[in-house]
């Protein structure tokens, strides 16, 4: 038997790990000399927070987030169709045009939203040029909503006109639907707010090729699941945000037997495979979409306290509560810290835009990535730095994801259901990764990069559960 003294010399000669709290500096020192460190952005929590357990009528919180998560973790978001906007998304009429985040009107709308919506009414044929088409934006006609209000999510300006070609996308297990337009890409594309010819040409081709092909291949084709699809990604350095390579492959690979089977054309096929293969983000509007139908069955348990929306329009950042799903709590958009594109700096990004943020509400995306290291070539960071931000996650969140798990963390379930209790207490804010747009319409992705979600929306939605 080892004595005391070769107890502790065995323990001294085993590797240094190191969780450094708070300041940063202390944590470069370590890595600068080679030690592993995770690093926890902790600070004080706020004073005087009260822990609230129940609501006035007597409601338990911790029951009522457990149902909520129970329910998102239950849910089974099934590929059932694509078709076109205005024929399947509940309240869509000829002049609606949906956006990203909370509510907003033309006059507060930033760049790249203005942007998206001019591009979108040219596309639609109700403006021949982006400058009527902001006269026509402008002028009352035209009803901008939500795509939240819609069963819908959008990336980036998350802008979609009444003849996009949409995928719609059922939760089998609670019989409700999402929908989401088909991915364009990076760059100049009308998500960023882009426009042009070369814009409308490949928004034509998606609705004239890519959406026929693909809605004929889905008709025939076996139930894709995409909670089992977003898990396998996860397991092969995803996190289904903005990383979505393996799952782009695993769909890619999954639909091309019935394209094949469905498509007498070799040459569109051809064209199809070619785009979905050369677009690496083709499944982020897939991801969104089924995290949306995962959510939506926790909306409206009382007195739950967990997010089932965090979604901005490039102006304000709005969430709602699962037990208040009726009413946004807004702050103005944060700006995005990150990697540009050659020519870009931060004084030409907007701030933060996207219903993206859908995925890290469902317990992924940027609360999983310490399953995606390679994040970091795109936002920016180290591979410790994505490890680091999913322990910081576990913090603020009410449990664990059965079925999303992350290999690196000895697959640990990902962190799911974000209350806005704990966000209160430890003081700790929701860490986001994000793509980055041009802060003038008609110009497109500039960038991609990390922030925390603001403040005070958080404190204002505290606030009001006290007095629940």
């Amino acid at each position: 038997m080892a004595s005391p003294s070769e107890k502790r010399s065995e323990i001294f000669r085993q590797p240094i790990k190191v969780i450094n709290i708070g300041l940063t500096g202390f944590a470069e020192s370590l890595r600068q000399q080679g030690v592993p460190v995770i690093s926890v952005d902790w600070r004080p929590p706020p004073e005087g927070v009260p822990r609230v357990t129940h609501t006035q009528s007597g409601v338990s919180i911790d029951k009522a987030n457990a149902e909520a998560v129970s329910r998102i973790m239950s849910g089974r978001p099934v590929i059932v169709g694509l078709d076109l906007a205005k024929h399947v998304i509940p309240g869509m009429t000829e002049r609606t045009i949906l956006h990203a985040g909370p509510p907003i009107n033309w006059e507060r709308m930033c760049g790249p939203t203005r942007g998206a919506v001019m591009g979108a009414l040219v596309y639609e044929g109700l403006a021949p040029s982006p400058d009527e088409a902001a006269l026509l934006a402008a002028s009352g006609e035209i009803v901008f909503d939500p795509c939240h209000h819609h069963h819908a999510v959008g990336p980036m300006a998350g802008v979609i006109s009444p003849s996009m070609p949409v995928w719609i996308i059922e939760n089998t297990e609670f019989n409700n639907h999402a929908y989401c337009t088909l991915n364009e890409g990076l760059g100049k594309v009308l998500r960023y707010g882009a426009f042009g010819e070369d814009v409308y040409k490949r928004l034509h081709w998606m609705a004239d090729v890519l959406y026929p092909t693909l809605a004929s291949a889905i008709e025939r084709s076996d139930p894709i699941d995409l909670r089992a699809v977003i898990a396998q990604a996860l397991h092969m350095g995803d996190e289904c945000h903005n990383r979505n390579r393996a799952g782009t492959s695993l769909f890619l690979r999954t639909i091309t037997p019935w394209l094949a089977r469905t498509c007498e054309d070799g040459d569109r096929i051809a064209q199809v495979i070619e785009f979905i293969n050369d677009n690496d983000h083709f499944f982020l509007n897939l991801s969104m979409p089924a995290a949306k139908a995962m959510l939506e069955p926790a909306e409206g348990i009382e007195g739950s306290t967990v997010l089932t929306v965090m979604a901005r329009n490039g102006t304000d950042f709005g969430i709602k509560l699962a037990g208040d799903p009726d009413r946004w709590f807004t702050a103005p958009a944060g700006i995005v810290e990150g990697l540009f594109l050659p020519g870009f700096s931060d004084e030409d990004a907007n701030p933060d835009i996207g219903d993206s943020t859908i995925t890290e509400t469902a317990g992924f995306g940027g609360f999983a990535m310490a399953a995606a290291p390679a994040i970091a070539s795109f936002v920016g960071g180290t591979a410790q730095d994505a490890i680091s931000s999913t322990h910081e996650m576990y913090e603020i969140c009410f449990t664990e994801h059965e079925h999303f798990t992350i290999p690196a963390l000895d697959f640990r379930g990902t962190p799911l259901g974000i209350d806005i209790r704990l966000i209160i207490e430890t003081g700790i804010l929701p860490k986001l990764n994000t793509g980055i747009a041009h802060k003038d319409p008609g110009i497109g992705m500039v960038g991609a990069g990390i922030l925390r979600a603001p403040r005070e929306c958080f404190t204002e939605a505290f606030e009001v559960i006290r007095n629940w």
